[in-house]
């Protein structure tokens, strides 16, 4: 694959023989965002894990402290005083039943994550073909099927981000924007590696954090050393 020039100055600034320490690889990948647009910062972490084993699983949420710099819409089925609830901590739709056919036959998707209260799951399991795929169903284990509406939506809007494995082990989630400040992202970083060290599946044998790589939209991967962890 050709890169243009942009890709390949940015390259010439990362030695891929140096795993780098965290606020160093942070100071390289800023350095790399090239773009005209305000790239996203995103970690990498390939695990260990098996994910075909259930009890390897790894799935959570971690609020960032400084955000991801995206404006998130969060869309929640509820019903009575739920509803009101969820609009007043900032829901960008709230509905039930009447938005199922919007949705599976409309192909609506104006929204990034969905909320659902328990009593409303039965209804959006029917959504679970098309919301699936694109991993937007909701799952107590992020914290997005719950009675408590108004803590979800804030959270989700203060920078909360959900993380799993992919299919091939792999870990990926975005640390916040190239616009934001050395520290902004280290704190993000920290928190984001925090949760995940907590997530470790107790039934793994063998290294847990294979290989972890900050890169930006646009720039070359930074590896970031395994050995503190």
């Amino acid at each position: 694959m050709k890169h243009g020039k942009k890709y390949s100055d940015a390259a010439k600034l990362v030695d891929r023989t140096v795993m780098y320490e965290p606020a160093e690889a942070i100071g390289i990948v800023k350095k790399t965002a090239t773009a005209k647009f305000d790239e996203t910062v995103e970690l990498h972490i390939r695990t260990g894990c098996d994910g075909r084993h259930a009890d390897q699983q790894i799935r959570g949420a971690v609020v960032l402290p400084n955000g991801t710099g995206k404006t998130v819409r969060v869309l929640v089925f509820a019903k009575g005083t739920k509803l009101d609830e969820a609009q007043a901590a900032g829901a960008d739709f709230v509905g039930g039943e009447e938005l199922i056919p919007k949705i599976q036959n409309d192909g609506w998707f104006d929204f990034d994550v969905v909320v659902a209260t328990p009593d409303m799951m039965g209804v959006v399991g029917r959504l679970g073909k098309v919301l699936g795929p694109k991993g937007l169903m909701p799952n107590p284990k992020a914290g997005t099927v719950t009675m408590d509406v108004t803590k979800a939506v804030e959270d989700i809007k203060a920078g909360k981000i959900e993380y799993r494995l992919d299919k091939a082990n792999i870990i990926h989630v975005p640390v916040g924007k190239a616009s934001f400040t050395e520290e902004q992202l280290t704190q993000n970083y920290d928190a984001l590696m925090s949760a995940i060290l907590k997530a470790k599946p107790a039934a793994l044998k063998g290294q847990y954090l294979k290989s972890i790589t900050l890169a930006c939209t646009m720039g070359p991967g930074v590896k970031i050393s395994t050995a503190k962890y």
